[in-house]
Formats: C-alpha cells, sequence, structure tokens
C-alpha cells in the first residue's frame, strides 16, 4: 500500500468507505493525515473502526479546519445534484479530491517523472489497461495495474524511478483528480454514459478530455466524433497527439486494416503485428485496443519486439471474451461481463458457428439490437429469468432450448459443438456472453463467470487454459 506522506498533518474528511474508500483512509492515516471517514453503510463504518480509522458523521464534524475532503468515485461532484458532503466542504473552501488525485500527488514527491499511463474511454479500458500491464511485465518490468479496474491504486506499490503505473480511470475519478498529468494518456472512445451524473454529453466529454490534455503525450483513438473533435483540439494547443484506429487509414499513427496493425509515419504505412492468431484479441474493438496499447509502449520505452512478444502471450481480461478451454476443436470463451445486448456484440462480431449460452436478469431494449448476428449462432441456449423472452426474439432465426440453469447449458452446448466439430466451416465455439445482469441467479458477472469455468472444468477430456479452483479461476 502506497503511505500518502504529502498529506502529513494535514485534515481530511473522507466520505465514502468501500473497497477504494478503506484502503485510501489506511493510506492517508499511515502517511500522517488526521483523517475523519464517514460512509452511510453502517457496516463499513465499522470495518473502518476495526482497521484504527477514525469515524464520525460528517454533518457533525468541525469543518473550520478541514483542509481536504476525499470523495468516493461513486458519491455525485455535481449531478444530479452535489452530495451533502460536498456543499459542506465548499462552504468551508476545503478543497474536493478523490484517491487517483492522492496517488498522483504521491507520485510528484517520491519519484517524479516515474512512468505512468492513464487510460479512461466510454468502453475497451479494462482490456486496454490489462493489455499494456501485460506487456509491460511480459518484457521484464515492474507493471502495477490498478484503478477503476479493480485494485484500488492506493493499494499499488509505491512509484519508483523503474515501476510502471498502469491506471484505468472512470470519468468520477477523473473528475476528482485535478492534477493528474500521466506520461502517456489515452482517450479510447465516447459514446453517452453516465449522463445522470455528468448532466451532458458535453460535459461527459470534456472531463475524459482533462486526461489526455495533461499528459506528456496523448493517445487518443479518433474513430468517433467526440474524440475527432479532441484530437484535433489538442493539436491546436500543443499537446503531442498519437493517434489510433480502427476505423480508417491514418497518415500518422496506428490503425487496424483487418487484423493487421500497420504504423503510419507521414504518410508512410508498414506492418506492425498480426492479431490474426492471437484468440484473446479478436474482433475490430480489440484491434483498437491493440493499436492503443502499442502506441502507450512505445511512449514509455519498449521495444517493437517486446511490445509484439507481448502481445502474443497475452491471457485476455478475465471474463471479456477469454478463451478458457479447448476440447478436440472447440473452444470455450468466458465472456461474462456482458452484461447488456451492447456488451455482447463483440463477441458475437468476433465468433461464428457459435453455441451461445444467453440470459439472466434482462436489462431494457432485450437483444433486439443483435439480430444482425443471429446468423453466427449455431445454437443458443437460454437460462435464467430472461430465457423466455430471449427465445421469443431468438426463435424466429435459428435454434434454440431453454436450458434453465447455467451448468444444463454449459452441458448442452458442449455436447452439440463436439457433434458439429467434425463439419466443414468455422470451428464451433461455446460462449457465455449472457446480454443480461447475473442478479436472479449469481451475486455479479465475476460468480457468473467463475462458475461457468467451473462448469467447464468437469466436462470429459477438457483441456483447461486457465487455473481453476473447485469454484472456477483461480
Amino acid at each position: 500500500m502506497i503511505s500518502a506522506t504529502s498529506f502529513a498533518g494535514r485534515r481530511v474528511a473522507l466520505f465514502g468507505l468501500g473497497g477504494s474508500g478503506l484502503v485510501t483512509a489506511l493510506s492517508l492515516k499511515e502517511g500522517g493525515a488526521d483523517v475523519t471517514a464517514w460512509d452511510d453503510n453502517p457496516d463499513q463504518v465499522a470495518k473502518a473502526m476495526d482497521k484504527g480509522i477514525v469515524t464520525a458523521d460528517l454533518r457533525e464534524i468541525d469543518w473550520s479546519g478541514i483542509d481536504t475532503l476525499v470523495l468516493s468515485p461513486g458519491v455525485p461532484l455535481t449531478h444530479p445534484k452535489p452530495h451533502w458532503t460536498v456543499e459542506l466542504a465548499e462552504a468551508a473552501n476545503a478543497e474536493i479530491i478523490g484517491d487517483v488525485e492522492i496517488f498522483v500527488r504521491e507520485r510528484a514527491v517520491t519519484a517524479p517523472g516515474s512512468p505512468l499511463i492513464a487510460i479512461t474511454g466510454t468502453n475497451g479500458k479494462s482490456t486496454t489497461t490489462a493489455l499494456i500491464a501485460h506487456i509491460i511485465s511480459a518484457s521484464g518490468r515492474d507493471a502495477q495495474l490498478g484503478g477503476n479496474i479493480g485494485t484500488p491504486v492506493l493499494q499499488l506499490e509505491a512509484p519508483a524511478k523503474d515501476r510502471f503505473h498502469v491506471v484505468e480511470c472512470s470519468s468520477y475519478q477523473i473528475d476528482l483528480a485535478p492534477s493528474l498529468g500521466p506520461t502517456a494518456g489515452l482517450l479510447l472512445n465516447l459514446t453517452p454514459d453516465h449522463l445522470d451524473r455528468h448532466g451532458s454529453m458535453e460535459h461527459y466529454a470534456e472531463i475524459k478530455e482533462r486526461l489526455v490534455a495533461r499528459s506528456e503525450v496523448a493517445i487518443v483513438a479518433v474513430d468517433d466524433g467526440w474524440t475527432q473533435a479532441i484530437s484535433e483540439r489538442l493539436g491546436r494547443i500543443g499537446v503531442t497527439v498519437v493517434q489510433v484506429s480502427k476505423e480508417g487509414v491514418l497518415d500518422d499513427g496506428f490503425f487496424a486494416q483487418g487484423s493487421v496493425i500497420r504504423q503510419a509515419v507521414r504518410g508512410n504505412a508498414t506492418d506492425f503485428a498480426d492479431l490474426a492468431d492471437i484468440p484473446t484479441l479478436r474482433g475490430r474493438h480489440n484491434a483498437q485496443n491493440a493499436a492503443a496499447a502499442i502506441a502507450a509502449c512505445r511512449v514509455v520505452g519498449l521495444s517493437d519486439d517486446e511490445i509484439r512478444a507481448g502481445l502474443k502471450s497475452f491471457p485476455g481480461l478475465k471474463h471479456r471474451m477469454q478463451p478458457i478451454a479447448r476440447r478436440d476443436n472447440v473452444t470455450f470463451v468466458n465472456d461474462s461481463k456482458a452484461t447488456n445486448a451492447e456488451a455482447a456484440a463483440p463477441a458475437l462480431s468476433s465468433y461464428e458457428n457459435i453455441y451461445w449460452i444467453a440470459g439472466g436478469l434482462p436489462k431494457q431494449g432485450g437483444i433486439d439490437a443483435l439480430e444482425p448476428l443471429f446468423p453466427r449462432i449455431a445454437k443458443a441456449y437460454l437460462i435464467g429469468e430472461a430465457a423466455s423472452a430471449f427465445a421469443s426474439v431468438f426463435g424466429a432465426h435459428g435454434e434454440f432450448e431453454i436450458s434453465g440453469t447455467l451448468a444444463n447449458a454449459v452441458a448442452h452446448a458442449a455436447r452439440d459443438a463436439g457433434q458439429s466439430s467434425g463439419n466443414a466451416g468455422a470451428s464451433p465455439v461455446v460462449l457465455l456472453s449472457p446480454a443480461c445482469a447475473s442478479f436472479d441467479q449469481f451475486r455479479n458477472f465475476e460468480v457468473r463467470g467463475d462458475a461457468f469455468v467451473a462448469e467447464v472444468a468437469k466436462l470429459e477430456g477438457i483441456e483447461m487454459l486457465v487455473e481453476t479452483t473447485a469454484k472456477g479461476v483461480a
């Protein structure tokens, strides 16, 4: 854990004691700050007290001496209206920041200029973050992976000259990190998201732009109108910009043509890497992720050969189009993180001859948007609360069964895929890509994905590609 010594002697109020909030409170306490923490959940308050954190209802403390309010990224800063702690902090003229800002200040004190890669975007940022960290780690360097991807940033090892921090940043975290200035900042894409928390698409885009605007090198995927405009604006104000694209040819930057990532320099393009034989980087969306990762790793000093080797050995992001097993020529893929139709589309676009396991707690819109991809599906195995509704949509297009449970779906899909594996055409894929929330049968998508892995591991003659326990992935 990083000790927040840059806050030594400061009075800090902290609201939000979830996973990252508790780590932040401990980091501040260890660094010598005078911390008072609170949460609406009494269980979280009790956990903090057990760790020696001073707790008190922040409505009842004396704010006149408070220097800083540290806010959980899940707490509204501006929209739909400021949280009550924000109003108290503003009245006391206290700064309002989050855990990423604390990390940035600690880096400035202990290891200024240490390599920091920060990644944001509406979609794909977790895969890109994991890919960059893997490439760096595979090269033999110390890569610290955290932020919005799961591990709180202050739980990582402290910044050091030869230590690479690879941090996924949500818009909420950027909004609370005014000093964030990474070595390489990545903006992957922008589509409407979290507008209830940002008020408008324009404000959401402006927050995302801050990350790349303050970067030593800004890496921008220019495949939508918002990111194109941001790239052009950064260029006009003198920011060094590297463009990447999965859609079209660039004069300068990295772009995809089919499965090949090409590097362009002043209009001359050469092949950099072919993703065709990398199963964890299938699909056009992953071409964008790979192009951005290549650009970022070059910025922080990796050689082209090191980058290519890291791409080839990427194991994939857990629960996101992750190949987890093979039997003969049937591949089993865990895409449990696909909790709605839009999220399931990349996997369905990336494979053919699919034995599709779908269903759970349905989201608004169902699977209607996926109809153009139904010809890729050999058969659907429908589970959970959504099974009947999904059957009414898919049934007009292809063969399906209502399996009910994930265990039944895995057993039947594996049987049917195995029986078809000798046929001509694309090799069969048993794909869990539910297009649904998990809450009707599983606590979250991670538990659902682990259950899928555990069921696949029970199959006779299976070759697992991931380490497993009785409950799923180790």
